[in-house]
């Protein structure tokens, strides 16, 4: 069966095509001179996908795989039994006629037995795909509108007539209430439609950040960038009918270091974790983390990270890890900066070697910062910096660079993005640059 699992628009644009007999949740009936049509366009050389696009097939509902999977079934049917295998087909086809005059409750009866037969094989489907979605421990249990799709389901799939009165009291439910959830089709079909050009905009924004993006995101950037606002809980929800799942960095387990109760002998920890200041400057954070091109060669980058605007003040690559490159840092820092360093600045780091060489805390304190270092093992008093490193090891591929030159580029366009085109929720919804402005002029 397939997995895909057509919503109520779906099936509707699908029933409206003239080849289709009936379509169920997971499921098409194709007309059986569709079928024949096929299999001699197919033996005439035209391939399975460019069959149902002529046919009026979109391939985004149906999936790019049906094609090939129904010409490979409709193959076997016609070498074993010809064209009379699909003009007999009875699959899915439901009784037809009027009932005889003649016993006539006997008839009924019957019928009765069908339609109850027939419902609770339906509910019984309709109640695994509930599971499925679900809760753990929560009840399974349909609810009104799932129950009147399941009777309208159960009167298209099987033909049957004048049934309603009994499907409802099957399910327990009225028959005006029915044919009221009936009447409103016309507004479900409509706010299916909406939800579908809301998709096209979300799949759009979706696409652009290569399915990393979350509901956050994609909301600040249809707000800053496409002038729509929308509503967060509305584009999870469409986010969740149409399947978009973000690719989520998980933390991986190994990396978790215990905190550590003593502080480094020669350097305290002045932080002490408050990143977020009102003021542009005062807390800087900085590290390095490694990056690999193409051919496994490691680079060193090493940045500056501004603790209240989350901006990236300054930058070196590198592939070695001589005290260059934390040299040439704090001299593009200070570049940045242009000398203006404000006067109670921290420049906060871990305990690597490069923060507790002499040398480098002499220049440290001569460039007018106040020093600050996590404590050891201990990756949390850090974190923004750590978090930004995971969120650009994310959205570039340095493997696919072949030289260092190379890689500065797609460096350097991606600091020119982070700042000033990358929302961030915890800035107001705000780039890092806009929030820089927004600081200021407060």
């Amino acid at each position: 069966m397939s997995k895909i699992i057509f919503n109520e628009f779906q099936r509707q644009q699908l029933e409206n095509n003239p080849n289709v007999n009936h379509v169920s949740d997971r499921s098409i009936s194709y007309k059986p001179e569709f079928k024949i049509a096929a299999i001699k366009e197919y033996k005439n050389g035209k391939g399975p996908t460019d069959i149902f696009i002529e046919y009026g097939f979109d391939l985004d509902i149906i999936g790019s795989k049906k094609p090939q999977q129904c010409l490979k079934r409709w193959r076997k049917t016609y070498e074993k039994y010809g064209e009379e295998g699909f003009k007999n087909e009875l699959r899915g086809k439901g009784s037809t006629g009027r009932p005889s005059s003649k016993d006539l409750t006997v008839e009924d009866k019957l019928k009765k037995a069908e339609a109850r037969i027939a419902f609770l094989e339906m509910e019984k489907r309709l109640l695994k795909k509930v599971r499925r979605t679900r809760e753990e421990g929560e009840e399974t249990k349909l609810t009104l509108s799932e129950k009147f799709q399941l009777i309208e389901a159960t009167i298209r799939r099987y033909g049957l007539v004048r049934m309603v009165s009994y499907l409802c009291e099957l399910a327990t439910e009225k028959r005006k209430s029915y044919y009221a959830w009936l009447k409103a089709e016309p507004k479900r079909i409509d706010r299916e439609r909406k939800d579908v050009q809301d998709y096209k905009l979300i799949k759009q924004v979706f696409d652009e950040k290569n399915g990393k993006s979350g509901g956050r995101d994609i909301r600040m950037v249809l707000e800053n960038d496409y002038f729509t606002v929308m509503n967060l809980k509305k584009i999870y929800r469409i986010m969740n009918k149409f399947n978009l799942k973000s690719k989520i960095r998980r933390s991986n387990p190994y990396k978790r270091m215990a905190q550590a109760t003593q502080e480094h002998r020669t350097c305290p920890n002045i932080l002490n974790r408050n990143f977020v200041h009102s003021e542009p400057g005062k807390v800087l954070l900085t590290d390095i983390t490694y990056l690999y091109l193409e051919n496994g060669i490691p680079v060193y980058l090493s940045c500056v990270k501004d603790g209240s605007t989350r901006e990236i003040l300054a930058y070196y690559l590198s592939t070695t890890l001589e005290m260059r490159l934390v040299y040439r840092t704090l001299d593009n820092l200070i570049n940045a900066l242009d000398g203006n360093v404000h006067p109670e600045a921290i420049l906060h780091s871990d305990q690597g070697f490069h923060y507790t060489n002499p040398e480098y805390r002499k220049k440290v304190k001569k460039l007018g910062f106040i020093q600050s270092m996590s404590r050891k093992g201990n990756c949390w008093d850090n974190a923004p910096i750590e978090s930004f490193f995971g969120h650009l090891k994310d959205e570039i591929d340095a493997s696919s660079c072949q030289t260092l030159t190379e890689l500065k580029g797609v460096i350097e366009d991606y600091m020119v993005y982070y700042n000033t085109y990358r929302y961030q929720w915890g800035l107001k919804k705000m780039a890092p640059e806009q929030y820089r402005s927004h600081l200021l002029s407060a």
